[in-house]
């Protein structure tokens, strides 16, 4: 055997001794750790638009033709924040698919209930009524800087500051979303619900496997998750799938709005940026 033949064989054998001490060296990443910054914006609207019917997803060549589209379109209508400020995801399709919402399978919300349905048409008529507010109280949340579903809960993706870092406790877990700042307090400790409504709902979690599953009751009546109301439960489900991606995904029933429950996902991607203050 010559030479260079014996010289690529002991190559190949440090290469694969090397590779082994380095997997062993490396830490392992816990499933139950979801510490650190993760980004999930995304383009996907969260429900998917009449014209894709019952299509889940799109081709590559369609996905590109509906972000090119949904930019062009974003970019002479949306006055929120400069192009420039809209986070990388948000000018692409998630694995292409047409909606968050996975249920129900049509990718939309669910019918309102007649009660829901009548107030909706009241507040409509209202806002046609009064389209001037007669002061700070009478504007939207958002407008106001005091809640954004960005933030949530639920976390919807929006046009910027598509941040959360997740801060774990032996007892708890925090929520620190960059947009408006929010930090939610997750007990872990099993104790029971509160009784006092809150701006981000009560919260409480617990780990069923390698899912952290957070269930939120008593909202303040002054938020509201596309028509909720106080009777809104949320139910959240985080699951680490490897050492750079989260799947989130949750679960909305509010049987005083909707005739059904509905659920939608997507995922978080780990971000080596940091956080910065919403002002």
């Amino acid at each position: 055997m010559g030479g260079c033949a014996l010289a690529r064989i002991f190559a190949a054998s440090a290469a694969a001794a090397w590779t082994a001490l380095t997997l062993a060296a490396a830490p392992a990443v816990s499933a139950r750790d979801l510490s650190g910054v993760w980004n999930y914006a995304t383009m996907t609207p969260l429900e998917r638009p009449r014209e894709f019917s019952d299509r889940e997803t799109l081709t590559a060549e369609e996905a590109a033709r509906f972000e090119r589209q949904t930019s062009d379109r974003q970019a002479n209508t949306n006055n929120t924040a400069g192009p420039d400020w809209w986070d990388p995801g948000t000018r692409h399709l998630t694995d292409r698919r047409t909606s968050l919402i996975v249920d129900p399978a049509n990718g939309r919300l669910p019918p309102l209930t007649p009660e829901a349905q009548r107030r909706a048409s009241e507040r409509a008529e209202a806002r046609r009524q009064h389209p001037f507010p007669d002061g700070p109280e009478d504007l939207a949340l958002n407008e106001r800087c005091l809640q954004w579903s960005v933030a949530g809960p639920p976390m919807l993706p929006g046009v910027y500051n598509n941040n959360v870092e997740f801060i774990e406790t032996r007892d708890a877990i925090v929520i620190f979303n960059e947009m408006i700042h929010d930090a939610r307090i997750v007990p872990l400790d099993g104790r029971a619900h509160g009784s006092i409504p809150r701006w981000m709902g009560d919260s409480r979690g617990r780990w069923e496997g390698n899912t952290l599953i957070i269930d939120t009751v008593n909202f303040s009546d002054k938020v509201s998750v596309r028509g909720s109301d106080t009777h809104l439960h949320l139910v959240e489900r985080i699951t680490r799938l490897d050492a750079d991606t989260i799947d989130y995904q949750f679960t909305v029933d509010d049987p005083t709005v909707w005739t059904s429950t509905w659920t939608a996902r997507y995922p978080m991607h780990r971000s080596s940026g940091r956080l910065y203050e919403y002002a």
